[in-house]
């Protein structure tokens, strides 16, 4: 009986795993554009499921799933630098608080208008597969997907730290989200930065898109509530801290699988904004 239960929480805490690395990729895509320019990017759930429908489209052409994912980010990419250098751009003139309110208002509309463009265009449920056999280890079975998921996500959010720690750009971009005065006097340009930002939370939000519809359907509502749970991760996490978005993330993965694996589904996503709750409580000054 013991071992059947550690067995279950080993399993649990593999699938909150799995499912908090996909949340700290989302997180991650809101904070690094928030931090950087001030912008609350509430459309970060819709570019997750274009990267699902791309990849989709380009599996028919492909045939294989690595290529069409692959293409399916640089395209999303590249609709995401679209995105930046024409609404983005008009939300950047502003300062301040009114940059903030601009920011949600131009995203949410954006949001709004591609999701109902792609419920009309694709109004059925879809997912994707690694292709990767389930394992068993200890006595712990371990999903397909969970590999796939764990293994790639590691590998972009390693990536990304080195990126961020060890890079001229990646200092760059950091230089601006702490000190954008400080950052110019040293001749980098915050506009340059903002774009490049933008374009790297488009790419990872598609990627995380990709991940999540690997371990359940996915419908075009579910960028929306996509979008909300980034914005969960990343209030957790601190809003501008890089490394606290991936600590939220995981944290929130594994409460929300235990959580719905002992109370219920609904109660999980009820704990999910209790915590978010709890977080501006503690630190209203750091998210405000």
């Amino acid at each position: 009986m013991v071992a059947e239960t550690l067995t279950r929480i080993a399993e649990f805490t593999i699938d909150g795993i799995t499912q908090g690395l996909v949340l700290a990729l989302l997180g991650l895509g809101i904070t690094i554009v928030f931090g950087l320019g001030g912008v609350l990017n509430l459309s970060i759930g819709v570019f997750a499921f274009l990267g699902v429908i791309v990849a989709l489209e380009l599996l028919g052409i492909t045939g294989n799933l690595l290529v069409s994912a692959v293409l399916a980010v640089a395209i999303v990419t590249l609709f995401g630098l679209v995105v930046d250098k024409s609404l983005l751009s008009l939300v950047y003139r502003s300062e301040g608080e009114e940059r903030i309110l601009l920011g949600i208002f131009v995203t949410l509309g954006l949001a709004i208008f591609l999701d109902g463009l792609l419920f009309i265009s694709y109004p059925s449920s879809y997912s994707l597969s690694f292709g990767i056999p389930s394992t068993t280890i200890a006595g712990v079975q371990i999903r397909g997907s969970s590999i796939g998921i764990i293994l790639i996500s590691t590998v972009i959010l390693t990536a990304l730290y080195l990126f961020f720690s060890r890079t001229y750009l990646g200092g760059a971009t950091r230089t601006v989200m702490q000190d954008e005065t400080g950052a110019v006097l040293c001749g980098i340009s915050p506009r340059k930065m903002r774009t490049f930002v933008f374009a790297l939370s488009v790419a990872i939000a598609a990627i995380a898109g990709i991940l999540y519809s690997t371990t359940q359907s996915v419908y075009a509502a579910t960028g929306f509530e996509l979008t909300i749970l980034a914005l969960i991760v990343s209030i957790v996490g601190g809003v501008t801290s890089i490394v606290g978005a991936v600590v939220a993330g995981l944290a929130l993965g594994i409460i929300a699988t235990f959580t719905s694996a002992y109370v219920g589904a609904y109660v999980a996503e009820i704990a999910l904004f209790a915590v978010a709750v709890i977080a501006l409580l503690l630190q209203p000054e750091e998210i405000a």
